[in-house]
């Protein structure tokens, strides 16, 4: 199977200048689009399954889809936990063999934040999985998450700094301005914070929120330590959109194939379009080695 370690892969990403994208699946449909548009591309690529779609699906069969499908390409792929909020379903993910998990202890009190995920990473390090942490709030909603704008904070670098000390995660989400969801206006990052909490660290850098943000502003970010560029709302956009269009074009055809089908192509080009803007296409081959994949 393709399957790389986060670590490895987002590392790979800082080391060579570009932005793997990380993007979340909700269903077969979804799930083969992802994989189709990466091995187009030839690009790494994170899936990332979220709270919405364990409390619809469930975590295992959904950690069991992607792998039944991920078999049959050639790409990187690494299957990770976004917005864990509880620890024993971040171990749980480590036990099914995720290669990358998340927890996000963002709305708890540092000590309560950093004594958790200090644990999940000690958990996925002894395993060779990638492990994410949180600092810092980010606004809009994601999985029927909430955080209201005006709650949402731009992460201090100290704060950053004294995270990563206290926990070794193996990558960062920071709040620099982004959101999740579609803006209501124009989203300015806050370059110079990035910039400084990527040298501080000296790790990769997690952009949650990257739905909607303009392309010129993701391709910056991704030069000051930007290694993984979550997108999951413009996804979901274009597969809704797609079905839509199908459906209005074709109101009685009733072949799921068909309906489900479109969706997913409309999403796969949406991904393909974010690999370039990622500049991660043809960046697959970083990780072959006798035209397989290998962890480096």
């Amino acid at each position: 199977m393709p399957f790389v370690n986060g670590k490895t892969m987002l590392e790979q990403a800082r080391k060579h200048g570009y932005g793997v994208g990380a993007f979340s699946a909700h269903n077969a449909e979804t799930i083969v689009a992802i994989l189709e548009a990466a091995e187009e591309k030839q690009a790494p690529v994170m899936i990332q399954i979220g709270q919405k779609v364990i409390q619809t699906l469930g975590l295992e069969p959904m950690k069991a889809m992607v792998d039944s499908f991920a078999e049959h390409y050639s790409i990187p792929v690494a299957i990770h936990l976004d917005h864990s909020r509880e620890f024993a379903q971040t171990m749980r993910a480590i036990q099914l063999g995720f290669q990358s998990v998340m927890f996000d202890g963002s709305a708890l009190s540092f000590e309560e934040n950093t004594t958790i995920s200090q644990r999940v990473a000690a958990a996925a390090k002894a395993l060779g999985i990638g492990s994410e942490g949180e600092i810092g709030k980010i606004g809009g909603t994601e999985d029927d998450i909430t955080v209201d704008e005006k709650d949402a904070l731009i992460t201090t670098t100290d704060e950053a700094l004294d995270f990563v000390n206290a926990t070794d995660v193996d990558y960062l989400a920071v709040s620099i301005g982004t959101a999740h969801g579609i803006y209501k206006e124009t989203p300015k990052l806050r370059f110079e914070r990035l910039e400084e909490i990527a040298k501080a660290v000296n790790r990769p850098i997690v952009l949650h929120g990257g739905s909607d943000v303009p392309d010129e502003q993701v391709r910056q970010a991704i030069t000051l330590g930007i290694a993984k560029i979550n997108v999951d709302t413009e996804l979901r956009q274009a597969y809704t959109k797609g079905l839509q269009a199908y459906m209005n074009e074709n109101p009685d055809d009733f072949v799921l194939a068909n309906s489900l089908g479109e969706a997913g192509q409309v999403m796969k080009e949406k991904v393909k379009e974010k690999i370039d803007v990622f500049g991660s296409t043809g960046r697959a081959a970083d990780f072959y080695v006798n035209k397989k994949v290998v962890t480096l």
